[in-house]
């Protein structure tokens, strides 16, 4: 196999890596959307001023979250 980018080897080794795999097609479905998501659409926090104070906030990102949620429902599949 050629050399795959960080993002594709991320996807790769959630879906195949030996502590990762099991034996239920929809949990390694699963792992993969979930390295997609974070490599696709990493969790962000953005930060907000007020009074002098820092906080952080995780912002939402649809494509992030679309993923995510299709993970969650192949995972609930078992």
């Amino acid at each position: 196999m050629t050399e795959l980018s960080p993002a594709a080897q991320a996807v790769y080794d959630a879906a195949f890596e030996p502590w990762e795999t099991v034996d239920k097609p929809e949990l390694i479905a699963a792992a993969a959307l979930r390295a997609a998501a974070d490599e696709l659409a990493p969790l962000n926090y953005e930060d907000v001023w007020t009074d002098g104070r820092n906080l952080q906030y995780e912002k939402h990102d649809p494509v992030r979250e679309k993923l995510l949620a299709i993970a969650a429902e192949l995972e609930g599949g078992q």
